[in-house]
């Protein structure tokens, strides 16, 4: 279940290593890697744990997102110039460690924001200029390690304070408008957020009173909001089914005359 193939120089890995169906780790640290094999994902489903740094990959396979159970994700010292755009799928993945690309990797796709399970994540050293307004949205996170960047939005000194710090910004951010990463920025990405499961962090409202009274405007934080299975009883979910439109309270009453 576990292949290490570190420092063998490797330039590219075998084709049958998919074959390795019951795999669960893959470590093929300082090797010669340029590129992983692209169907991979297609057929590693039980890879949990996959570390390839010390490479010189320029891209992960599009099939990353196949990997449904992965929870460790090491791909830093590299020359990744970009990320998978559905990394939204690895909704088991805790970490993830794109750290140390330097001047190849200089966006980061608003998927990153939208992995529920996300506990750690590192995209130090790199050249990344902002942070996706996505990552305000990660429920889990508990650490950002993003020292190294020209980073303007969110200024450095805002990341140096923490995860909380970074998230405040951002959903400040999201809220001031189209040329703050408006409305027009985030529909890219609002509707996955929803499917991701990640939406409960918080929600997208316009013109809206908080639970406690207060008007909101953009995005309502957690402090505001509950699931609709805490606020209204089966009896009123009823409301929103389909068939009540077709019940006989709801029929024209047939004229007396």
């Amino acid at each position: 279940k576990v292949l290490n193939v570190s420092g063998n120089l490797l330039e590219s890995l075998p084709k049958t290593i998919e074959d390795c169906r019951s795999l669960e780790e893959l470590i093929a640290n300082f090797n010669k890697l340029t590129a992983l094999p692209d169907t991979m994902g297609f057929e590693l489903t039980n890879l949990k744990k996959l570390c390839v740094n010390s490479n010189k990959l320029h891209h992960l396979p599009s099939t990353t997102s196949h990997l449904t159970s992965l929870r460790h994700l090491d791909a830093r010292l590299n020359c990744l110039t970009a990320l998978p755009d559905d990394l939204e799928n690895l909704s088991r993945l805790e970490a993830l460690n794109i750290s140390q690309n330097f001047r190849y990797l200089t966006t980061l796709p608003p998927s990153v924001g939208l992995l529920p399970a996300l506990l750690d994540l590192d995209v130090s050293y790199n050249h990344i200029a902002v942070l996706p307004d996505s990552l305000a949205c990660l429920p889990n996170l508990r650490s950002l390690h993003a020292e190294g960047n020209p980073l303007v939005s969110p200024p450095a000194d805002v990341v140096e304070q923490g995860v909380d710090a970074v998230r405040q910004y951002l959903t400040a951010r999201m809220n001031s408008g189209p040329g703050g990463g408006g409305k027009n920025r985030k529909s890219s990405w609002l509707g996955k957020l929803v499917k991701c499961g990640t939406f409960t962090e918080g929600m997208a409202v316009k013109n809206q009173v908080g639970l406690r009274g207060e008007g909101v405007d953009g995005l309502l934080m957690s402090q505001y909001y509950r699931s609709i299975n805490g606020l209204a009883s089966p009896r009123h979910l009823g409301m929103f089914s389909p068939r009540r439109l077709f019940s006989p309270k709801n029929s024209p009453r047939k004229s007396l005359s």
